[in-house]
């Protein structure tokens, strides 16, 4: 067993105690105040150089040690507004926020590759752990960026990482150029005129053209975008009516467009405004459309996808995977790339032989057993990178 191996096994009980703690005292996106506190702490424990208050609640530790480059390693500690159904022993305290995402895991993760490289890492140059508030929706590596997170930590490559349920445990991932999907949202509101529900001819029917509206925007990616590309379109919301009789005057539905390419989210960008003009048009309403541009799209630069990869397929116990397609999912390290060249990995966390909830499910629990397994691949990647 290597000086790294060997230390790596002996703080692992210790790390599962930290995650569970954090997954027991969940906090939103930038309100994440004491995960924060406790990440800072424990990186100034292990000689790290620490500031705090990047894009809100954001850490960065720094470790220079000797001459050479410098490449930052990034993981998200915010939980989801949601409510926790594991009826664990290390369940969520808090009523209404849960980690469901394993950032939990993914924080500690990180603390363990930071008394890791402290201790026990052999390599030449300057390492930047980054520690982001408010992944879920809220967008905190924009933040983080526009508070001069590379201008204050300059970076030749950064990367990322997440825990998969798609994969068994110890498997690895990483693909060049697109690898998840930009997250945009829509809301289409139809006005009409209200009535009474035995006398329809009287009214301008809302929820029929919202029920037309939503069978016919499923077109746009079944006939209007090449089958050789990637979109999804989702309609996650319809609001219209109040009672059995009554025909409502107003009513809006909304959802979720998903692409891995520019073409793609400009042409249904456009579709739903079309289409939603063309419903209202057919029925006498009008309609007002909402489009708003959310996360663009996780682009890995393939230089540093190839330098991942070489780093996950080393020792003889590497699962590496290198055709996994890529996640319709969004993810805001995107912005942190759209700046920085660098590359996203994901971790299977999954047993042999047992099913796993997918995150975001009120089950879903981090796997601690990964957290050694990620901090091995994560510190090889700083040793290769940073050679002494």
């Amino acid at each position: 067993m290597t000086r790294t191996t060997d230390f790596i096994a002996r703080r692992a009980e210790i790390w599962r105690d930290w995650r569970r703690d954090l997954h027991a005292h969940p906090e939103l996106g930038f309100q994440e105040h004491r995960t924060a506190g406790l990440v800072a702490d424990r990186l100034r424990a292990a000689g790290w150089e620490v500031t705090e208050g990047i894009g809100g609640t954001g850490v960065v530790g720094r470790l220079r040690r000797g001459d050479g480059p410098s490449i930052g390693l990034r993981a998200d500690m915010d939980a989801l507004p949601m409510d926790e159904q594991t009826n664990l022993p290390h369940a969520s305290t808090v009523p209404g926020v849960f980690h469901g995402c394993g950032h939990d895991g993914h924080t500690v993760t990180l603390l363990a590759v930071a008394e890791t490289l402290a201790e026990a890492a052999d390599f030449s140059g300057t390492v930047h752990l980054i520690f982001q508030p408010a992944e879920e929706g809220l967008g905190g590596g924009l933040r983080m960026v526009q508070d001069g997170l590379f201008d204050r930590f300059p970076c030749q490559r950064v990367y990322g990482f997440h825990n998969s349920p798609l994969l068994p445990l110890g498997a690895t991932t990483v693909r060049p150029g697109a690898a998840m999907a930009s997250a945009d949202e829509f809301t289409v509101t139809f006005t009409g005129r209200g009535g009474h529900a035995a006398l329809p001819h009287h009214a301008r029917d809302c929820a029929l053209a919202l029920a037309e509206l939503t069978v016919s925007l499923q077109s746009l990616v079944a006939r209007e975008v090449s089958a050789l590309a990637s979109a999804v379109l989702s309609v996650t919301q319809i609001h219209v009516g109040t009672t059995h009789n009554v025909l409502a005057g107003s009513g809006w539905l909304g959802g979720t467009v998903r692409c891995l390419a520019a073409a793609e989210r400009d042409q249904l960008e456009a579709g739903i405004a079309r289409m939603a003009r063309a419903t209202a048009l057919s029925r006498d309403l009008e309609a007002e459309v909402s489009y708003t541009r959310g996360y663009p799209p996780l682009i890995n630069d393939a230089d540093a996808a190839a330098r991942v990869a070489r780093a996950l397929s080393s020792g003889p116990e590497a699962d590496f995977r290198p055709e996994e397609p890529p996640i319709m999912a969004a993810e805001d390290f995107a912005y942190m790339l759209e700046v920085v060249p660098g590359a996203y990995m994901n971790f299977g966390l999954v047993p042999e032989g047992q099913d796993w909830p997918m995150v975001h499910n009120p089950a879903y629990d981090y796997n601690d057993d990964l957290t050694p397994i990620a901090t091995c691949h994560l510190v090889a990647l700083v040793e290769q990178e940073l050679r002494g």
